[in-house]
């Protein structure tokens, strides 16, 4: 018996019954139009798919395959996964200042800010994106902003989450690689984990009718269905760090057993997981990794990460119980009110990665 299945022996069996029936909860509540999940330890154990995709078009039910707007999961699966890949292969270091890599930041408060306070949101970078209003549409003017912006509070003092420290990351990527970041990661993870559906928005019009539409677009009157629900992704074109990749349950899957099991393939593996996946914040609260945070309802001895997507996505992972699991719901379809799904997501984490059997 290997050290992975003697994980997957301490996990509880998985209560497909019991998914299903929080989830179809959900959906009769109106939490969200439908779900899809899928849970792993690490190769896919159980999936399934619950309620409508469009509750205008009831008859269409929701899929294992669906295509959701994952978010603010495309920090994870494009900025996280491709900062791995350059911090792996000895390019960039956690202690970086950001001075060194990006020529616009130098003699400005973002030049002294490194890449490890971005990751752990301690860089006292402004809280909320607001780039039109602040710099305009033009991408490069835009760039130039976030870039030259005076900081919110000195960094290393506090951790707030914020949209920027992905977007700045993003730009770190492209500046260390020579490539767009959508280019980057999908030749360095997307394609080597399988991640075949996984792409920056706006997606192909042959693949728009298996996407999950999202909030209501008050200039067209239709619910965005295949484009970022996140203005500053569309602002940006659909490609940028905080948000604009869409997904599948089946391709989170594969990118989370890389996790659990690295393969050979994409460049990024064990090291970077292992790194990420522990408090780095010293005494500071809310505790975070890089990227990931303790699941709520959990301790960090646990070991249980998370991170979430405002459209309803959420993918968990644990590489000491050998598990992980995601759910993904167009719950932005009906609110932007977070308090409904986070409680179904907190008791979707109880009942797949409550932790080991005591």
């Amino acid at each position: 018996m290997n050290a992975l299945t003697r994980k997957q022996d301490l996990m509880p069996k998985i209560p497909t019954a019991e998914v299903t029936a929080l989830l179809k909860r959900g959906v009769q509540d109106k939490v969200f139009p439908g779900a899809v999940w899928a849970i792993g330890g690490p190769g896919v154990q159980a999936t399934g798919a619950v309620g409508v995709l469009d509750p205008a078009e009831p008859t269409l039910a929701m899929q294992t395959d669906t295509v959701f707007d994952v978010a603010s999961l495309t920090k994870i699966v494009a900025v996280w996964s491709s900062i791995g890949v350059l911090w792996e292969a000895g390019r960039l270091a956690l202690d970086d200042r950001l001075d060194t890599h990006l020529p616009e930041t130098v003699g400005y408060p973002l030049g002294d800010v490194t890449v490890h306070h971005l990751l752990t949101h301690t860089a006292g970078v402004p809280l909320r994106s607001q780039l039109k209003a602040l710099y305009g549409a033009d991408p490069d003017a835009i760039r130039h902003g976030v870039l030259q912006e005076a900081a919110h509070r000195p960094a290393g003092e506090a951790v707030e989450y914020t949209d920027r420290a992905a977007l700045i990351l993003g730009y770190v990527v492209e500046a260390i690689s020579g490539q767009p970041l959508d280019i980057f990661v999908r030749r360095a993870v997307w394609e080597p984990l399988r991640m075949h559906t996984t792409a920056f928005g706006p997606m192909p019009s042959s693949a728009t009718w298996r996407c999950a539409p999202t909030e209501l677009d008050e200039s067209t009157g239709d619910h965005l269905r295949g484009v970022a629900h996140d203005f500053s992704a569309r602002l940006l074109g659909g490609v940028c760090g905080i948000a604009g990749a869409f997904s599948t349950a089946a391709d989170l899957g594969n990118f989370a057993t890389h996790l659990l099991t690295p393969a050979n393939g994409s460049q990024f593996g064990a090291k970077w997981t292992a790194e990420s996946l522990r408090i780095q914040t010293g005494d500071l609260e809310p505790a975070r990794g890089l990227f990931w945070h303790p699941a709520p309802g959990t301790a960090p001895d646990d070991e249980v990460w998370v991170h979430y997507g405002f459209t309803g996505t959420g993918l968990w992972v644990s590489p000491k119980h050998g598990r992980w699991a995601t759910l993904l719901t167009n719950k932005l379809y009906y609110t932007r009110d977070r308090e409904p799904i986070a409680e179904v997501r907190n008791a979707f984490r109880a009942l797949t990665l409550s932790g080991p059997v005591k």
